[in-house]
């Protein structure tokens, strides 16, 4: 389990962000930055149990690697989004019914009526660029630039937002940083998490 920290911005224009022309932002990063696609199905109850129970949980794609995820609902103000995650990796596209056990989702895992009513609700599909980021002060900070979509039937909602999470140091530096960049590029804080935004889209399906 750990505690993810990271600040959201939304980018309020069609276009792609150019990062490479903020010169004091590429000199933080001491290394290359990395283009991957992520492909990521959530899994809910018809009557959306896992929501209600403040938690959410998918499968992510990235090339051949699997990755099973619970997050907690947590909290978000001002574009800071804190909550506690267990992620794991995987042999394949399969859920790892011990290891989540461990997490926070145990009692609806245990839970035969929910678990075998669960079942893919909504998809996230982007273009990920990963810039890492450290500070003078040592603070590291994984930046991720992110732009794709949203679905869940024939609905589809934009995702194009960059996340700053903190990898090590103060939670205090990545405001600064967030700070900046919002005064630099056209960026609004945000506090609705892909997993919130793939929801709204659920539910507006359903009707």
């Amino acid at each position: 389990m750990s505690l993810e920290q990271e600040i959201k911005l939304q980018v309020s224009q069609d276009e792609s962000l150019d990062l490479e022309k903020l010169d004091w932002l590429m000199a933080m990063s001491e290394q290359p930055s990395q283009r991957i696609h992520l492909l990521s199905t959530y899994f809910d109850t018809p009557d959306l149990e896992l929501k209600r129970f403040g938690a959410g949980l998918r499968l992510r794609q990235i090339g051949e690697q699997w990755l099973q995820t619970v997050k907690c609902t947590g909290q978000a103000e001002n574009g800071l989004h804190q909550r506690q995650e267990w992620e794991h990796p995987l042999t394949g596209p399969e859920f790892d019914k011990a290891l989540l056990m461990q997490t926070e989702l145990a009692p609806l895992v245990e839970n035969p009526q929910i678990w075998t009513a669960l079942a893919p609700l909504f998809t996230t599909e982007f273009e990920r660029l990963v810039l890492p980021l450290q500070l003078e002060d040592g603070t590291c900070i994984e930046m991720a630039y992110d732009r794709g979509e949203v679905r869940a039937g024939e609905r589809r909602s934009v995702i194009h937002e960059i996340e700053l999470e903190l990898k090590q140091g103060e939670i205090k530096k990545v405001q600064q940083l967030a700070d900046r960049l919002k005064a630099a590029l056209p960026l609004q804080y945000s506090d609705i998490s892909k997993a919130a935004q793939g929801y709204s889209v659920a539910q507006v399906n359903e009707k």
